[in-house]
């Protein structure tokens, strides 16, 4: 699935000029010096999920950019006042591009960004824009409508489950989709909803997903950031799919396929 840039193209051609002309301004003494590159996440790396792929975006950036970007990461930062600190923190420490990947970090970043109005900020899944500050986000409801009619065609209870964080527009797309999907090809089957009020809290995504699953889901999937759901369906012996990474790893039998996010050309 490929990203797409929101209403940030002024933002983005803007961050390039500012590239551009630093190192312009700089001379050739300093035209080597690496454009500095800041990454907030919400959740731990780990090996798959939303910060996962966000973290594999960097590296490969980093690999195609080589010697012209020095990146730095802070993971597993709450949205609210922590994520105000840590991104003014690396505007502070002289990142002029700053990734902020979480719906949460909306409002820090639009604030930090009007105190530092030479860095430009990259907000994940938002809504508001400053002037150094631009939007992105990724048709991920396509991904979620093609899951919908594979778990329309393999229940057999006609209902499935959905692990959710947050009712926020990026997430309600997803279930919509998911849904209509489903419908397509099963007009009788319908999708059962628990929100775990967090993105990252893999106790609770397992006990919504085993919630689910006892209230007669035999597909489920998730919009949370661990692989518990796909491993609790697994143990049960129903269908799953992944979501953000591939986690066939985690439900060898279960794992029916997966939405992934590639953020690497982006």
């Amino acid at each position: 699935m490929k990203p797409s840039s929101q209403p940030s193209s002024r933002v983005t051609r803007w961050a390039l000029g500012l590239a551009a002309g630093a190192v312009l301004a700089a001379g050739a003494a300093l035209a080597q010096a690496p454009l500095k590159v800041g990454f907030v996440y919400v959740s731990p790396v780990g090996d798959a999920g939303w910060t996962y792929q966000h973290d594999q975006g960097r590296k490969e950036m980093e690999k195609a950019l080589s010697g012209k970007v020095e990146t730095k990461f802070v993971e597993n930062v709450p949205e609210g006042a922590d994520a105000e600190r840590v991104i003014r923190e690396l505007a502070s420490s002289g990142n002029k591009l700053i990734f902020t990947t979480s719906f949460g970090y909306m409002n820090p970043t639009i604030k930090v960004a009007a105190q530092f109005p030479n860095s430009v900020f990259e907000h994940a899944t938002g809504y508001k824009t400053a002037k150094n500050v631009g939007i992105y986000n990724a048709r991920f409801y396509e991904g979620r409508y093609l899951c919908g009619v594979i778990a329309g065609k393999m229940t057999k209870s006609n209902v499935a489950g959905y692990v959710a964080a947050f009712p926020i527009p990026e997430v309600v797309q997803g279930i919509n989709a998911f849904t209509q999907g489903m419908r397509t090809v099963n007009p009788k089957a319908e999708l059962k909803v628990i929100w775990t009020n967090s993105w990252y809290d893999p106790g609770r995504e397992r006990e919504a997903a085993n919630t689910l699953i006892s209230q007669g889901a035999d597909v489920v999937t998730h919009h949370t950031d661990s692989t518990a759901v796909v491993q609790a369906a697994e143990e049960k012996g129903k269908y799953a799919f992944g979501y953000h990474s591939d986690m066939s790893k985690y439900g060898a039998h279960a794992h029916l396929t997966a939405t992934t996010h590639q953020w690497g050309a982006y």
